[in-house]
């Protein structure tokens, strides 16, 4: 087989793949249910519940983990990067979540000639809530273990 073509047999990448899809789709519905409102945003965006990032990292260490071994070099950078997108998740990309909203409110006054001060909408859902990340780190677990059934 080609070495690109060993991509497709890479049960690691395919498991971290697998986990973001089934993230994003469930975030995606809950996102509908809750607000009755279907949007490509919501099935693609950042932030919400549960957290694809991490579902994605934590499934992958989960991988490379029974493939490897959970001794193995290869785990244990895999492992760390999963911590980093996390605490990353939860830590800096909320905070910068909550500072996008404040900036939009403090923009969002209208000019002198009446025209508002900002011409986009800013991100304010960019980070996730600790519930959000530590759900996604459950899905990734079930992802893996499911795929390393196969």
């Amino acid at each position: 087989m080609h070495p690109i073509g060993e991509i497709f047999l890479n049960k690691a990448l395919l498991c971290a793949l697998f986990a973001w899809v089934v993230s994003q789709t469930i975030k995606g519905l809950i996102s509908g249910l809750r607000f009755h409102e279907w949007t490509k945003e919501a099935f693609l965006g950042s932030g919400g519940m549960p957290s694809s990032h991490t579902a994605s990292v934590v499934s992958l260490a989960m991988m490379i983990g029974f493939t490897e071994g959970f001794g193995s070099s290869f785990f244990a950078i895999s492992a760390l990067f999963a911590m980093i997108v996390m605490y990353d998740a939860a830590g800096v990309r909320r905070e910068a979540g909550k500072q996008g909203k404040i900036i939009k409110e403090l923009l969002n006054i209208s000019g002198p000639d009446g025209q508002q001060l900002i011409p986009e909408e800013l991100k304010e859902k960019i980070g996730h809530t600790p519930l959000e990340v530590i759900m996604g780190a459950v899905m990734g677990i079930l992802c893996s273990l499911l795929f390393s059934a196969f």
